[in-house]
């Protein structure tokens, strides 16, 4: 096959091509410029797409002996992934930009323009496994490697793409083993350090580039009772389940700490409560994309993030419209949030959390809510 490999310019990426050109595809390697200021270098492991990160991949190419290009698709992420990301949080949803730039540019713009080259498939360095069955059915599963496994980010590509999609790396045990092949290859990029946080974000500084972007809106922090607790710049720069950096100017009357429950965009204030408020075991979301026909009811485990633990639910089906209940409960589940579906290790599907509630008591085993 004609394999189209999108190098990042990691060491995941370099890998997966290595394992494609082993595999006796036709490889290209190709880097996607991503950045509209390319010229800055990322900040230690923060960040990607810049010019260091172009040299890294070229030179991985060169040491594979494959062509190599440099797309820019800058304006489209510009467009798409920025745009839906300063949009969201304004909105008062919790967007996960990963997972739109494989919606919109690595399943959607490259493979795109990868078809219409003539390519039968793309190549990345993502964890995560494609099981083909004897009829020609694919399914999208969970890699090998529960600590690297990026199915969750990558659900929402649906069936479609991933006909056209390779993930060579999603049987390797670990990222120790990825760095250990790199290094046999000759590849420079053995020791490179992993990217983190928003690509677009290279100092981490996500509050600083929302507050650059989208100006000071200041308003008030109140709790669940409506009274005022403290003051904010921006509703936008605060998360559903949030702890850190609050900043409140009257204790909670119980002193126990005190967590963002939802945000107002309208009134532009931001609710705050305890942990036990949190708490949800009804989700709603909208948007579903799904890997073959599902049932109208179905027993499944569910993940809000791409860290997060799947937990067990049931769920029911209504065309694009999913709402699930959750046995046990779950804290911190926000809109803009994609709710990912699985039977064991399988991918059924992937929507957009519209809103999360409470329809029950749920016991006191749920997880507690992240520190963010």
């Amino acid at each position: 096959m004609r394999v189209l490999a999108a190098l990042s310019g990691g060491v995941d990426s370099a890998v997966a091509a290595a394992r494609a050109v082993d595999a006796g595809h036709d490889v290209v390697g190709v880097h996607m410029a991503l950045s509209r200021t390319r010229d800055q270098f990322r900040t230690g492991s923060r960040g990607c797409c810049s010019i260091e990160d172009a040299g890294d991949a070229r030179r991985a190419a060169d040491v594979l002996g494959i062509p190599y290009y440099v797309w820019d698709l800058s304006e489209q992420f510009e467009q798409t992934v920025v745009a839906d990301f300063l949009s969201e949080y304004e909105a008062g949803r919790t967007p996960n930009p990963c997972v739109r730039c494989n919606e919109h540019i690595k399943f959607a713009a490259l493979l795109d323009k990868a078809v219409a080259l003539g390519f039968d498939a793309v190549c990345t360095g993502h964890y995560a496994r494609v099981v083909v069955h004897d009829d020609g059915t694919r399914e999208l599963h969970r890699a090998l490697d529960a600590a690297k496994d990026q199915s969750y980010v990558l659900a929402v590509m649906g069936p479609e793409r991933l006909a056209r999609s390779m993930f060579p790396l999603g049987d390797v045990a670990s990222k120790d083993v990825t760095r250990a092949e790199a290094a046999a290859r000759g590849l420079s990029v053995s020791a490179k350090p992993d990217s983190y946080d928003i690509c677009f974000v290279a100092d981490g500084d996500t509050q600083g580039f929302l507050r650059a972007r989208l100006g000071s809106q200041p308003g008030e922090i109140v709790d669940s009772a409506g009274e005022v607790v403290g003051e904010h710049d921006g509703a936008y720069a605060y998360t559903v389940g949030q702890r850190r950096g609050l900043a409140l100017g009257r204790p909670a009357a119980d002193g126990r700490p005190r967590y963002v429950l939802s945000i107002e965009p309208v009134g532009n204030r931001v609710v705050v409560g305890s942990a036990d408020e949190l708490l949800v075991d009804v989700v709603t979301a909208d948007r579903a994309v799904w890997f073959g026909a599902p049932g109208a009811e179905l027993d499944c485990s569910v993940q809000v993030r791409a860290h997060g633990v799947p937990v067990a639910a049931r769920a029911r089906v209504t065309g694009e419209s999913v709402e699930v209940t959750l046995v046990d409960g779950l804290r911190g589940v926000a809109p803009g949030q994609s709710l990912v579906l699985f039977d064991g290790t399988r991918v059924l599907g992937q929507a957009t959390v519209t809103a999360a509630r409470r329809d029950s008591v749920a016991t006191a085993a749920a997880a507690p809510p992240a520190e963010r």
